[in-house]
């Protein structure tokens, strides 16, 4: 995706949270992590799961110092809905994070990811400062992995806070390892 290494593009938009409608903008996020992921459509199979699974884990996002958010091409009337259906009647119930309205599209437009009236499973991972540093996307039938999101977020995290990179299947509380230019620098000497 294009979008990766620059600024998110900005947005502003109606969102349901805590059974209320509220306005959000991506410059509310500013100065946290942002996991920004967009879902097909409310009231649908798969997209529950990953609703529920992030949310019930919400606590470990915050940890790090990351907030999430839910985005798809349904009305704020609809998230609202949705989130008031109990979990055992094919709802969300209460999430801890709130979902924002794309119903003109324009966000999923804006991320490159909208296919057909719809948006791709598709999740971005923003830091503190509004660049993109990760986006995967998914084809509407599979949903995403909760751990890895996680570990992404610790990996892009750690190469923020220590300037070096970390390989395949690191894990957080792993060390990683000096970049390109670094281990060039360190083989060449002074």
């Amino acid at each position: 995706m294009g979008i990766v290494g620059r600024p998110a593009p900005n947005f502003t938009g109606e969102a349901a949270r805590g059974g209320e409608i509220v306005r959000i903008s991506l410059s509310d996020y500013r100065g946290k992590w942002l996991i920004l992921f967009f879902y097909p459509l409310d009231f649908t199979f798969v997209c529950p799961t990953e609703l529920v699974a992030l949310s019930d884990r919400l606590a470990d996002f915050r940890k790090a110092d990351a907030e999430v958010l839910g985005v798809s091409v349904d009305s704020v009337h609809a998230h609202l809905a949705w989130m008031r259906m109990p979990r055992a009647e094919a709802g969300v119930g209460d999430l801890a994070f709130p979902l924002l309205s794309d119903l003109s599209k324009s966000i999923a437009e804006a991320y490159e990811i909208l296919q057909g009236d719809q948006a791709l499973r598709a999740l971005f991972l923003i830091d503190p400062d509004g660049i993109v540093q990760s986006c995967t996307v998914n084809n509407l039938a599979v949903g995403r992995s909760v751990d890895e999101v996680l570990r992404t977020l610790h990996a892009y995290s750690q190469v923020r806070t220590h300037g070096d990179t970390c390989p395949a299947n690191w894990r957080e509380g792993q060390p990683g390892m000096p970049g390109t230019l670094q281990a060039v620098g360190a083989l060449l000497g002074p």
